[in-house]
């Protein structure tokens, strides 16, 4: 998830730095980028409902977890996130090339999705295919974590570690939440579209940002800053704050505190 995530960060923040600075460019680069892209966003709910499967399991069956979810299960599964987030692009790949013309390839456009991917048929099958993994991933998470958050709160009699998984498991929720909207995001643009008439450049920036950026910036929060050890170093190392050092005396030696410093006096 994590390799899937810089890519698709580097990817599209590329796309976008290349697409505003040159505004035209190259048909067949074009394409590859959006390829790319579009294979890492599609890629990241399907990892996320196979995190919230596995999650199932461990806490729900954790006798069996070792069993179910074993190392050539993983890459299985692996493989099959790829597949599936693969094929509606090659799909759109054949009948891109099927429809368009040879001089279309040497042709510069503003690089988006619409502009590269013109078929009406693309259009509806776009439509389809988000349904579809929007269906699939939306139950996945809506039956693991409503299970995972009784079988917690069942485990437990201290209400305070009740809470802590119950926070968990929301802030989960909305990563996951977040990085579906992935499957909505032409609604999210014609809405802003419709707000904010005539500022295009704006909606689509607006979009950008809460689609593909802000899902990933939840990432390091829910599994870094919660963590008590992650949090302690944080602290230590980009906290400006002053620590006493205390040497070890031995024979006459004599401490000198210099500000907060200890400096250590051989006499």
């Amino acid at each position: 998830m994590v390799i899937n995530d810089a890519v698709q960060l580097t990817v599209t923040v590329t796309l976008y730095i290349v697409s505003y600075v040159f505004f035209k460019i190259n048909v067949s680069f074009c394409s590859v980028l959006i390829l790319l892209a579009l294979f890492a966003t599609m890629n990241t709910p399907l990892n996320l409902a196979a995190m919230a499967i596995e999650r199932y399991v461990a806490i729900c069956n954790p006798l069996r977890h070792s069993q179910i979810c074993t190392i050539r299960r993983t890459c299985i599964l692996i493989a099959v996130i790829w597949v599936a987030g693969l094929a509606p692009l090659l799909f759109d790949w054949v009948v891109f090339f099927a429809t368009e013309s040879l001089s279309f390839f040497h042709s510069s456009i503003f690089c988006i999705h619409s502009n590269m991917f013109r078929s009406p048929l693309l259009y509806y099958k776009g439509q389809a295919f988000d349904i579809l993994y929007f269906s699939f991933v939306s139950l996945t998470i809506i039956y693991t974590y409503l299970r995972i958050m009784f079988a917690a709160r069942a485990a437990t009699t201290d209400r305070s570690s009740a809470a802590k998984a119950r926070n968990t498991i929301l802030l989960h929720g909305v990563q996951l939440l977040m990085c579906m909207l992935t499957y909505v995001t032409p609604h999210i643009e014609l809405a802003l579209l419709y707000i904010f008439q005539g500022r295009i450049s704006d909606s689509r920036y607006v979009t950008y940002l809460v689609v593909y950026i802000l899902p990933r910036f939840l990432s390091p929060i829910i599994y870094g800053l919660r963590d008590k050890k992650f949090r302690k170093y944080l602290k230590r190392y980009f906290v400006c704050k002053p620590q006493k050092v205390q040497p070890a005396l031995t024979g006459n030696s004599a401490p000198i505190r210099t500000g907060s410093v200890s400096q250590t006096l051989i006499t």
